[in-house]
């Protein structure tokens, strides 16, 4: 027997959870005073004004601050923070400034790329393994478990190794390798939801099982996701570093902050800080950012904390 979908007015409207009243109504008061309980909090305002001046900074700031990053010049090697050069230079001759800048714009397109492509993946996922229940639900996580057991960063080395390492493949296997977590909150929420009324109401009524994930279980999961993909973001950003700093990163002319901090490094102990701390501190400071912005949102989403 084929369920078939119905209108959302119809469905609601006969099982009395309409737009106004009932549960759904309540479900969307509910997130409308967490978006001002989250909106209201320090921290959140922190996180969210320093991802604006990192956007800004990477995107706007080659606009008005023009540096060569393509050519080496040798001459200008471990220039001092100085006139013509507010940060100093690299050993290739490379305006560290307009580096960050360079190396920022790959770093923040990989960390919402990779958070995009896992939210969605991990979010279907989960959602469809909860729903569905029984047997379907049983071999899913049981893919998801075996996954997980293997060692993420070593198979990413691994993988890395094989295929040519430019920003569409590292997105892509940061992202064939994150989306395990999220599947698993996803569904862990759509277990808890999918015995709520108004759920049952739409069952009840005929509403198709798409129409149900998509119009209920999604969205009533959402502070969940938005929570993870917030998480995600910083630690594909502190990943790509990692393999950048293992010499497994973008390659030349490409830079992230991670072969910025490994190209430091080689001059660190001469002296030359310059080339490893601005790197290491906007690498820092965007991490804790994307955090600051994570654990608002968990903490506006418990009523325990408000």
């Amino acid at each position: 027997m084929t369920t078939r979908e119905v209108p959302a007015d119809a469905a609601f409207g006969a099982a009395g959870v309409g737009r106004g009243d009932g549960e759904g109504g309540g479900q969307r008061r509910a997130a409308r005073s967490a978006f001002r309980s989250w909106a209201s909090l320090r921290q959140a305002q922190i996180g969210v004004c320093i991802v604006l001046v990192l956007v800004a900074f990477s995107y706007l700031g080659p606009l008005l601050y023009h540096t060569n990053q393509v050519t080496v010049n040798l001459n200008n090697a471990t220039l001092p923070p100085g006139a013509g050069h507010p940060l100093g230079t690299d050993g290739d001759g490379f305006d560290i400034l307009g580096r960050l800048m360079r190396g920022g714009q790959s770093s923040l397109e990989l960390g919402f790329a990779v958070a995009i492509t896992t939210t969605v993946v991990g979010t279907l996922y989960g959602a469809i393994a909860g729903w569905l229940g029984g047997i379907v639900d049983i071999v899913l996580m049981r893919v998801v478990d075996t996954l997980l057991a293997v060692p993420t960063r070593m198979l990413l080395l691994i993988l890395v190794n094989i295929f040519p390492p430019n920003l569409l493949m590292i997105i892509a296997l940061l992202s064939a390798l994150s989306w395990l977590g999220t599947a698993r909150l996803v569904r862990g929420e759509v277990l808890a939801l999918r015995v709520r009324e108004y759920v049952q109401a739409a069952k009840t009524l005929g509403g198709g099982q798409w129409w149900i994930i998509r119009r209920h279980l999604v969205p009533n999961a959402f502070g969940v996701i938005v929570v993870s993909a917030t998480f995600t973001t910083a630690d594909a950003i502190l990943t790509m570093s990692v393999l950048s700093f293992l010499g497994l990163g973008l390659p030349p002319p490409a830079s992230d902050w991670g072969s910025m901090l490994t190209n430091g490094l080689d001059y660190l102990f001469d002296g030359y800080w310059w080339t490893i701390y601005p790197a290491a501190i906007i690498l820092i400071v965007t991490v804790i950012a994307f955090n600051l912005i994570g654990e608002s949102i968990r903490d506006s989403l418990d009523v325990r904390l408000r």
